[in-house]
């Protein structure tokens, strides 16, 4: 063999051998990564976001998929610790209580590795009970603050052209990500409340729910999945009675997430609407900036979303997974240029309106 060839050689698995020892599927890693479902969009981003991260920093992992089972999810968890784990990052499934992220706290503890929460907000008890636990995300309440801000000044500004009947009222249709979530619940709450604070300084009347024998004012995927499938099979039946031959067509679609949004976009297709051009539009507005909704607002198919930063996200644990596979680290050393809740080992990652 020539000497350029084992110099190539050489040079190849130089190259090759990092990212076989940060492969995902590597059963000895030493960061273990349980995500509640691969399928969320948003959550599939800080998944290959995170991949990258720790392939880069040459740390070990494994990734896994609780599809949407807390079971199972819980299960995971249980045999990555007994398999000498050093650390588990945990995007826990069940938000509605606590017993779940107090099982995975106690089995972290019992094992004396630390446990990092993410995205799926567990309490500050839960936290705050074991000195090796950290929550990185974001605050509940800013994604629906914003995009109810930015509905409002989209409704300003573009009144007379969204109120199809002339009625002087803006009437919505809202798709909620999961009961019990307080991502969904906080979204739902704000979205309405601060685009209705706009108009109210316009002097305009608030936005009304297009049914007024729904008493919730909002449409829930009843599988807790955020899901597009959810919104467009809601979204196809509601405008088949709610349509411009009726002349009470809905004038606004506000969705908790990204995916829904989409969803409720390909129903709107169908019905002639927001295809881009010179197609008519109904503002349609999410949460979390995926590629394919930048790409629906670069489109003029979609108004605006909120972005959720999946790549700081995915930073901040790289970060903490850092300290946590270094001997003799704390596992929150060095986080100074990290947003943290006074009281509480919670690390926050903003959000941010975009609109293209």
């Amino acid at each position: 063999m020539t000497k350029l060839k084992i110099l190539t050689l050489v040079l190849a698995l130089c190259l090759v051998l990092p990212l076989l020892v940060a492969c995902r599927g590597n059963n000895e890693a030493d960061v273990h990564v349980f995500y509640y479902n691969y399928s969320d969009t948003y959550i599939s981003s800080v998944r290959t976001a995170l991949d990258d991260e720790l392939q880069r920093a040459g740390i070990s992992y494994q990734d896994y998929d609780g599809n949407g089972s807390q079971t199972t999810q819980t299960e995971q968890i249980r045999t990555a610790v007994t398999k000498g784990a050093k650390a588990i990052l945990v995007n826990i499934v069940n938000t509605g209580s606590d017993d779940a992220a107090g099982e995975i706290t106690q089995l972290a503890r019992d094992a004396g590795i630390p446990v990092v929460f993410f995205n799926r907000e567990v309490n500050d008890e839960v936290v705050n009970g074991y000195d090796k636990c950290v929550y990185v995300g974001t605050r509940a309440e800013e994604a629906g603050i914003l995009q109810g801000e930015l509905i409002g000044e989209y409704l300003v500004k573009n009144f007379a052209a969204c109120d199809l009947n002339n009625d002087g009222e803006i009437s919505y249709i809202l798709f909620k990500g999961e009961e019990g979530n307080n991502e969904a619940i906080y979204r739902t709450k704000y979205s309405v409340e601060e685009a209705n604070k706009a108009l109210a300084e316009a002097g305009k009347k608030p936005l009304r729910f297009y049914d007024k024998s729904n008493p919730n004012a909002y449409l829930v995927d009843k599988n807790g999945l955020w899901s597009a499938t959810a919104a467009n099979e809601y979204m196809t039946t509601a405008l088949t009675a709610y349509n411009a031959a009726g002349n009470n067509m809905i004038e606004l679609v506000i969705c908790n997430n990204d995916g829904m949004a989409e969803g409720a976009i390909s129903a709107l297709n169908a019905a002639g609407y927001n295809k881009g051009g010179s197609s008519p539009t109904i503002p349609v507005f999410g949460v979390d900036a995926t590629d394919a909704a930048q790409n629906l607002i670069k489109n003029k198919q979609m108004s605006g979303t909120i972005k959720q930063d999946a790549v700081g996200m995915a930073k901040a644990l790289q970060h903490l997974a850092q300290n946590a596979v270094t001997e003799g680290r704390d596992l929150l050393a060095d986080t100074g240029s990290f947003t943290m809740d006074e009281g509480t080992r919670k690390m926050r990652i903003h959000y941010e309106k975009y609109v293209g």
